[in-house]
């Protein structure tokens, strides 16, 4: 090892001054892709709805995108509703009506998917004495006592040919159903139609904002909020005594039902930042 000046110094062979360049290279790149990597976050979550540094100064427009189409699906529902001194009596009308209405369904080409029971319910029913009103009338101040039982079963069922609504109604009326509701026009393919509608929101919305901008002199920077409000349509529905009844079978034509058109309204509001 040799000395200079009374000084000694250690000597780096070749292959540890490479060994030390690759291992200084090495870590240059990997802070290098570090801060690249820290850059493009930033700049991707700047570019995201309300993404980055919080805007103060910004301007919202509306937009309103409408679209209108026939219905093509019906829902008609119904209850079915028997007492009895026993529950299994009662349980037992219900069970002979509902195999009644689910024949005619089936001869009439309802298939077994669109037809759902809703809710299936049973309950005692009381006698609860004769009520005492102060009045000097009579009462019974008694403990309740069952005197029967009432079941009920609600069903709905989808119809998807519209033509045939009015004879589905009648014929479940005429298996002695007496309530029924119904028939709900709606669209089966809702989603759709509110996508086109919620798109036509959006470009009315960014075609105002583009010359309004332009007329008040900013610049728009970027989408920093977004809402919808839809305006969905409530389908038309037909009360039971419009409907088939239990007399239905006595040669009442089906009823001649209106499907009209339904309109679904999206809403929309853009709030950009502005310079």
């Amino acid at each position: 090892m040799p000395r200079y000046g009374g000084e000694q110094y250690m000597e780096i062979s070749g292959s540890e001054k490479s060994n030390l360049i690759k291992i200084i290279f090495a870590l240059g790149i990997i802070l290098s892709l570090y801060f690249l990597m820290r850059t493009v976050s930033e700049i991707k979550s700047y570019n995201f709805i309300g993404g980055g540094a919080p805007a103060s100064n910004t301007i919202s427009f509306s937009g309103k995108g409408e679209v209108s189409a026939a219905p093509d699906l019906a829902t008609v529902s119904f209850t079915i509703r028997e007492s009895a001194g026993d529950i299994k009596s009662a349980q037992s009308k219900v069970t002979a009506k509902e195999s009644a209405v689910l024949d005619f369904l089936d001869n009439s080409g309802i298939a077994k998917k669109d037809i759902k029971t809703e809710n299936y319910s049973s309950y005692p029913k009381y006698d609860y004495g004769t009520p005492c009103y102060g009045l000097g009338m009579p009462c019974r101040p008694e403990a309740p006592k069952i005197i029967g039982y009432e079941v009920s079963e609600y069903v709905s069922v989808k119809v998807h040919d519209l033509t045939k609504a009015g004879e589905i109604i009648q014929g479940i009326g005429a298996a002695g159903v007496s309530e029924i509701n119904g028939p709900d026009f709606s669209i089966e393919n809702e989603e759709g139609l509110k996508e086109q509608a919620r798109k036509m929101a959006i470009d009315e919305a960014k075609v105002k904002a583009k010359s309004l901008s332009r007329d008040l002199g900013v610049r728009l920077v970027r989408i920093v909020n977004f809402s919808e409000n839809g305006d969905y349509p409530v389908y038309p529905m037909y009360e039971k005594s419009m409907m088939a009844t239990a007399d239905s079978a006595g040669g009442v034509p089906a009823p001649t039902l209106p499907m009209g058109e339904n309109k679904i309204t999206s809403n929309v509001t853009i709030t950009y930042e502005i310079r």
